[in-house]
């Protein structure tokens, strides 16, 4: 489970909690524009454009769970059970798979204009990385600082949504998603007022009472309420700090605690990382499960002209700051 989100504040903000049961040896992966990139059914487009994110590298491949390119276009897939649909190849479209399609889409274009026309002519078909990777279920968030859309694998083909809130989780699909939205209507961040009756004098015992009824559990239909509240009232200031401690805030928000929910003996879902990304300075911020500590990655102070990418293992320790 997990939950993707966009937001823009003077500069555009992107990222994802990545909720599992373990790690896959991920870390911030930054891909240099001469890096040759390979696909199965389509060749590798012209244009090489740089981006950073969080991949696991397999055989020296970044098979990406989120990234950024260096013109801000960014892109998650988010875990999609039984609902994603990969077909067989189809003529006159760009067949790719799954793993490939975060970055050809940011290879391709620049921004989300650019994404809405291609991903029109993009087939996501049934061909696995390899023997040990097997297919995931995924749906898609590609964003920018001019908005979002969702893109969803059906038997239908691939499926595209306007995303007006800025969030993604997982099930149900996205118009479902955004549909079970009206459930909460009456919600507020400002102390309510009562309809309960005119014949009764009823009054808010506490703060916070105006979102009441505001889902708290982990399921991604709750979580999905719960990010779009949060990212629709949050309040920040002005500096870098402030805005990337924001996005984080909403991200813990919707993160999973390890123990809360399981699924077998010993095998819990927690929220393996966090991040948060300026697409605009190429700065990807992440916190992990077991370091909460901001650590960065800036994009430009790699080799952008490079052959090979630059892989950085997230933190896996928690260091405490003693002040006495």
């Amino acid at each position: 489970m997990c939950t993707s989100i966009s937001w823009t504040k003077g500069d555009h903000y992107f990222g994802r909690n990545l909720d599992l049961e373990g790690s896959f040896g991920e870390g911030v992966t930054v891909v240099p524009r001469n890096y040759q990139w390979k696909f199965k059914k389509v060749s590798s487009p012209r244009i090489g454009r740089a981006m950073i994110g969080m991949a696991t590298v397999q055989d020296g491949y970044p098979l990406f769970y989120d990234a950024v390119n260096e013109n801000g276009l960014s892109m998650s897939g988010l875990n999609f059970p039984k609902n994603a649909v990969y077909r067989r190849p189809q003529s006159k479209k760009f067949n790719l798979a799954p793993y490939e399609f975060i970055p050809y889409v940011l290879l391709t274009c620049k921004n989300l204009a650019e994404a809405r026309e291609l991903i029109k002519e993009v087939e996501l078909i049934d061909e696995p990385f390899g023997k040990g990777l097997p297919l995931t279920p995924l749906h898609f968030m590609i964003s920018d600082k001019t908005g979002s859309i969702v893109a969803e694998p059906t038997a239908e083909g691939l499926k595209i949504y306007e995303n007006p809130v800025g969030v993604l989780t997982n099930n149900p699909p996205f118009p479902m998603q955004l549909s079970k939205l009206n459930d909460y209507l009456n919600l507020t961040p400002y102390e309510p007022t009562s309809r309960f009756s005119e014949n009764l004098q009823l009054t808010a015992y506490s703060r916070g009472m105006g979102a009441l009824g505001l889902p708290g559990d982990s399921s991604s239909a709750s979580r999905f309420a719960r990010a779009v509240f949060a990212r629709a009232n949050i309040v920040s200031g002005e500096s870098e700090e402030e805005k990337v401690g924001a996005f984080f805030h909403m991200l813990e928000n919707v993160a999973m605690v390890r123990g809360c929910v399981r699924l077998k003996e010993n095998l819990y879902e927690e929220t393996v990382y966090s991040s948060c990304c300026n697409t605009d300075r190429g700065i990807y911020y992440y916190t992990t499960y077991k370091e909460g500590a901001i650590h960065a990655v800036d994009l430009h102070r790699t080799d952008l002209e490079g052959t090979m990418p630059a892989f950085y293992p997230i933190a896996n320790t928690q260091t405490i700051k003693f002040d006495n």
